[in-house]
């Protein structure tokens, strides 16, 4: 007998594995990792991430979707190599390690696969189906390249070129990208009360790991915003056409998903002939040019919402680098 998948909501998804005797627990968790059953699994993990991890029921959605994805691509792999789930070879998973690589994925995307592969191991052990714990000592090598190296920023041109095709919507969102330096779900989750655009801030209330900051406009973001809500707002215009679709009154987008997001900007790129590389070079466009003014790292931390700013300067050091043609020039 395998769980039935639930659709309700996270808290009460996990309570279904929670209120199980630890005998019945064990008893499913085992039955599933023997048939390799990919929906109780998944549901195990999901219990798992929501009750026993470092962040329980707050764990972004987008984590839960990763790792979700993590765990099936997993199974599969495991399903066509025949792994013993409950009693790996101390090599499987570094083979999984080598497989992921082999297939031409990146060590940050193989990193994330096997945190995914990490977690559903956690959750068999909380199950008390296995005591395995095989993605412990396993090493991914290291990417020497930077990532502004392998994802650079909008260029000044590319962005002008893109504003010229956007309407007072797209317009918006690029701007909360390339001036703000929001994230895609940072920008999506904003609602008219955190926009201020007399103080020129914009208060980001949930970033990444529910951290809050308050985020300086560009002038000519808050010239766009200002538009945006004499159009969108309560009271304009277009607000009852453009009122947000399925989404609980006050927020600023009426989409709430990426993929929304991404098919709107995808036409404006795409009318401008310039290729969409994704959200983050807009970001990355914000980082490099503020970091290009104030030479600080701490202060483009801050302006990004880094938890540290050693991760500001692994993404953008090679800056230091552009910033030297000046100085050699005459050598």
């Amino acid at each position: 007998m395998t769980l039935a998948q639930y659709h309700g909501d996270q808290l009460s998804h996990a309570d279904t594995w929670l209120n199980l005797h630890d005998d019945e627990l064990r008893r499913r968790a085992v039955q599933a990792a023997g048939e390799k059953d990919t929906v109780t699994l998944v549901s195990l993990t999901r219990a798992y991430l929501t009750h026993h991890s470092r962040s329980g029921i707050l764990t972004s959605p987008r984590t839960v979707e990763a790792y979700t994805l993590g765990v099936r691509q997993f199974l599969e792999y495991a399903q066509t190599q025949a792994l013993n789930l409950l009693r790996p070879h101390r090599h499987d998973a570094g083979r999984y390690v080598q497989a992921l690589l082999a297939g031409g994925r990146k060590p940050a995307g193989v990193q994330l696969k096997v945190a995914a592969a990490g977690c559903l191991y956690r959750a068999l052990r909380w199950a008390g189906a296995t005591e395995a714990d095989p993605f412990r000592e396993v090493r991914i090598p290291k990417d020497p390249t930077s990532g502004i190296e392998k994802r650079p920023p909008y260029t000044e041109d590319e962005l002008a070129d893109v504003l010229e095709h956007a309407d007072p919507h797209t317009t918006f969102l690029l701007f909360l990208i390339a001036h703000a330096g929001l994230r895609i779900s940072e920008a999506l989750a904003l609602t008219w009360d955190d926009l201020e655009e007399g103080t020129r801030r914009i208060h980001v209330r949930s970033g990444k790991g529910r951290k809050a900051r308050r985020v300086t406009m560009s002038v000519r973001l808050a010239r766009a915003a200002r538009q945006f809500r004499t159009l969108y707002a309560p009271g304009g215009p277009e607000h009852s056409r453009y009122r947000p679709a399925g989404r609980a009154p006050g927020y600023v987008f009426r989409y709430a998903t990426q993929q929304a997001a991404r098919y709107h900007l995808t036409q404006v790129f795409q009318a401008a002939g310039v290729p969409f590389r994704g959200f983050h070079p807009g970001r990355k466009y914000a980082g490099t040019r503020l970091l290009q003014q104030v030479k600080d790292f701490g202060r483009v931390a801050a302006h990004l919402g880094h938890a540290s700013v050693d991760t500001t300067r692994r993404g953008y050091a090679v800056l230091a680098a552009e910033d030297l043609k000046d100085d050699l020039a005459g050598w």
